[in-house]
């Protein structure tokens, strides 16, 4: 009976410890979490990490400390309000422009300070000006020409009154003669007239090329500084955007609503436009010191430009863009008028086979005294006429070599003509298609900005109403930036294109 009882108790006690083994067996996951705890506390007792004195009592759990409060902008705003110009520039400016009052300039008043200071542009204008002379040159040449002339000749005597010398009039002889020169007939002349008639059309055309050429310089210089100054204000806007979201993200982390890595993601994100703005600003000093090179002798930094990017002019129709291109392209203007001053050169180098008939008339004296009579009372005074007729026979082939070579340049030249004619097709539907183009994307990415603006704000109020994460916030903010960026961009690039379509046809 005893032995009975005491299996029994055995098999009493030992029933419950199995039926409890069955109630409370642990899963292998929380038996890895119960292994991992324990590594880490043997790791701590063992002094591999230290933790601080604060953290090691059995005071309440701690918090991570919030990051660091970034300083606060002057005058923020939201972004969706963002001005066109910055609010204020940067240090570095204000030590390189000055104190005074900034000089403001358009669009036309650049070009104007650009035509005065551009080394090309006066370059250009220079040759017109030695072109233009040279035809003034070539024309005088075909008219008479007065002149005056005085000499006296001292023969030694021989006692017969010409001296020793028989082609000389006497021991003393005295010239006082007014002697005009006309050409009559000579070929080599008039042809050079034409000639520098159309070399000044040709450096008339060049000079419009450099003026339409220093126009798309300007523009693109202008407007690129207008864009950096557009960009530095939306690099502003996003760094205030992120600041504030900073803010909200260490409020909510405070309040236990969201995570501690959705302050890091915020403190990330307002550090990148903090990088932004600066870079930005680098570029903004950088369009400021590349306009200041063309406007300025005396590379004067203290002005601002004014932002009409968004004024530009209506572009026309492609039919009326290539009628003005083919009646206003200076570029085509050159390959004519170098045609036409290749064949006035090969008519001046047939010249050189014709003869060339001039008169010479001259009054005054030619005596042996200076006065207007003799000893006997008989007057010196006078005039001559001489008649000259002057034909080439031999020359050593040196006029045939003249042709030849004027014929290699005709030849030259019409071949530009024909490679202008078709360069001026292609440069024009080009360039119109490129402002086409940016045109339509304009209105793209104005609509693209206003949707990135709205959709910031949305994902702002989702956030707080915790539907979106902080990934969706940043790439909000990140995507405003860049459609703002970008339309901003295309502004240039409009301006620049139909700057580029000018200089082909000439203003709208």
């Amino acid at each position: 009976m005893m032995n009975m009882m005491k299996t029994t108790s055995v098999n009493s006690m030992t029933i419950p410890n199995i039926n409890a083994r069955k109630k409370y067996r642990v899963s292998p996951l929380a038996a890895g979490a119960f292994c991992l705890t324990a590594a880490l506390m043997m790791t701590l007792t063992m002094g591999v990490i230290t933790l601080p004195a604060a953290a090691q009592t059995t005071a309440p759990p701690v918090t991570a400390p919030a990051p660091p409060q970034p300083p606060p902008l002057e005058n923020a705003q939201p972004f969706s309000t963002l001005p066109e110009a910055p609010d204020a520039l940067p240090s570095s400016y204000a030590q390189a422009i000055g104190t005074g009052a900034p000089l403001t300039l358009t669009l036309a008043d650049a070009l104007e300070r650009a035509k005065k200071n551009s080394p090309f542009f006066q370059a250009a204008f220079t040759d017109l000006g030695v072109a233009h002379e040279d035809h003034v040159q070539a024309r005088s040449a075909l008219l008479p020409s007065v002149a005056f002339n005085t000499q006296y000749i001292y023969t030694q005597g021989n006692g017969s009154p010409t001296g020793r010398f028989l082609p000389n009039n006497g021991v003393h002889e005295y010239i006082a003669q007014g002697l005009v020169h006309t050409p009559i007939l000579d070929p080599a002349r008039f042809a050079d007239y034409r000639r520098t008639a159309a070399i000044e059309a040709v450096a008339q055309a060049r000079s419009v090329i450099a003026q339409r050429g220093l126009v798309v310089t300007v523009a693109s210089a202008y407007y690129g500084m207008v864009a950096a100054q557009r960009k530095y204000a939306t690099a502003q806007g996003g760094v205030r955007d992120t600041q504030s979201f900073l803010d909200l993200t260490n409020k909510l982390e405070q309040g236990g609503e969201v995570a501690h890595s959705d302050a890091i993601k915020a403190d990330i994100q307002y550090e990148q436009k903090r990088k932004a703005l600066r870079d930005s600003e680098l570029d903004m000093e950088r369009a400021r010191l590349g306009l200041a090179v063309l406007l300025f002798p005396n590379f004067n930094l203290n002005f601002t430009v004014v932002d009409d990017s968004q004024a530009a002019d209506a572009l026309p129709t492609y039919a009326e863009v290539q009628a003005m291109g083919m009646r206003k392209n200076p570029a085509l203007a050159v390959a004519v008028s170098t045609l036409e001053a290749a064949k006035r050169e090969v008519f001046s180098a047939w010249t050189g086979y014709l003869p060339t008939v001039s008169v010479d008339y001259a009054y005054g004296i030619d005596a042996n005294r200076f006065a207007t009579r003799d000893s006997n009372g008989l007057p010196l005074l006078g005039y001559s006429t001489t008649a000259t007729l002057l034909l080439p026979i031999w020359n050593w082939g040196a006029t045939q070599s003249k042709v030849r070579q004027a014929s290699l340049r005709r030849e030259q030249a019409r071949t530009e003509l024909t490679y202008a004619q078709r360069l001026l097709l292609s440069d024009l539907q080009s360039f119109y298609h490129e402002a086409d183009a940016v045109r339509a994307e304009l209105v793209m990415l104005a609509r693209a900005a206003q949707l990135a603006t709205e959709n910031l704000r949305l994902s702002l109020l989702r956030y707080q109403a915790a539907e979106v994460s902080v990934t969706d916030v940043v790439d909000a903010q990140n995507l405003l930036v860049e459609t703002r960026n970008a339309y901003d961009d295309a502004l240039v690039r409009y301006r620049v294109a139909l700057a580029n379509l000018k200089t082909l046809t000439g203003n709208f």
